[in-house]
């Protein structure tokens, strides 16, 4: 028996390392899976890693079959360390854990049972049933902070949510007349389109177009092929032809969701550019945003990434809708005219929602990171 199937105290420090390893490799793509999550894993026999694999573009192949792929017949008795319990039914690809058992891998160790009511221990216990050790739980919590966008899919029907403010020295998030004005340096400009690539879509307010004409991409070296899908809020649908979201709708895609009430001409002047359009039901005087999450979620988006300025940003936190929230601290003052970060209350409305998960230094600037309790 190789020293992988007994644990023990040296062990279990061995599973927590390699559960490590495998978290990193899944995070490669966070944001080129959806609507899959994007899993990492890896296999070891008599402490040498012989597989490596991570979850592709578009959800397939799996981690486990890309380990597997590498490890090719030396992973005859070894263990296998995966970030999410791997699938037991037959979707687009055949069930993962079948691979695993005709691979004659010994042990299986698993951060979380999917919640996918599909899987839902049955990965797990069909190993098992083989005569598979399967353990589930080392690095659990970073494997559901990993895991956030397709848990929350599958249990709240909607997308993972975060909320990205650039707050200046004096608190304040624009000029008057909501004017934009550069808050941060480059190294938190630069973390946010990081932040971008690990998105599944990107959302922003008519206002914010109108004000800023955004690209809403990842204008990082070798990242732009990983921008986000964009989505605009358009009560009214009079999104511009003329802005840059739709100017360049065939390099990124963008999605406007929009009321009943506009005219179907409007929408397919809009689609025949090449957007998709996404009609949802009013909440009083905006867009019913539950109803936006849903679509967003029915259309495999997993991880949501809000950038669109204090009156979006105020009507996710009204709605109790955010579950992560990045606040980038700049050393510049605005002025007291300038606008608030939510628009018509306090930032605590947001914070004291959430839990302080730390915070790190950007150059002069500071990032701090709030997730919902």
């Amino acid at each position: 028996m190789s020293k992988e199937t007994t644990p023990g105290p040296e062990g279990a420090l061995a599973d927590e390392r390699y559960m490590r390893l495998a978290l990193a490799l899944g995070r490669r793509n966070l944001g080129r899976t959806w609507p899959n999550p994007a899993v990492g894993a890896v296999i070891v026999k008599d402490g040498v890693i012989i597989g490596r694999g991570w979850t592709q573009d578009g959800g397939r192949p799996h981690a486990e079959v890309e380990a597997l792929r590498r490890a090719r017949k030396l992973a005859q008795g070894a263990t296998m360390y995966v970030t999410l319990e791997p699938c037991a039914h037959h979707g687009k690809t055949p069930p993962c854990a079948d691979a695993i058992i005709r691979s004659g891998i010994a042990r299986v160790v698993s951060a979380l049972e999917d919640p996918n009511p599909e899987v839902a221990g049955q990965g797990h216990e069909r190993m098992r049933a083989k005569g598979i050790a399967v353990e589930v739980g080392p690095c659990a919590e970073e494997a559901r902070r990993d895991h956030a966008g397709h848990i929350t899919r599958l249990t709240q029907g909607r997308p993972y949510v975060t909320v990205k403010l650039a707050i200046s020295a004096d608190g304040k998030a624009g000029l008057p007349g909501r004017k934009p004005v550069p808050i941060t340096n480059k190294t938190a400009r630069d973390r946010v389109f990081q932040m971008r690539a690990c998105s599944d879509a990107i959302m922003v307010g008519i206002g914010t177009v109108l004000a800023d004409d955004p690209q809403l991409t990842c204008r990082l070296p070798g990242m732009f092929e990983r921008s986000p899908v964009r989505v605009v809020i358009d009560e009214k649908l009079i999104l511009p032809l003329s802005t840059s979201v739709v100017a360049t709708v065939r390099e990124t895609p963008t999605w406007v969701f929009t009321s009943r009430r506009p005219s179907q001409i409007a929408e397919e002047i809009l689609q025949e550019k090449g957007c998709k359009v996404f009609r949802v039901d009013e909440s009083g005087d905006q867009l019913d945003l539950r109803q936006v999450l849903k679509v967003l979620a029915e259309q495999g988006i997993t991880r949501l990434m809000l950038e669109g300025g204090p009156i979006l940003a105020a009507s996710f936190v009204e709605n109790d809708l955010v579950d992560e929230a990045v606040l980038l601290h700049g050393v510049k003052s605005v002025g007291v005219s300038g606008i608030d970060p939510l628009e018509g209350m306090p930032l605590d409305t947001l914070t004291g929602r959430l839990n302080s998960i730390g915070s790190e230094k950007l150059d002069v600037d500071t990032i701090e990171t709030f997730v919902r309790v």
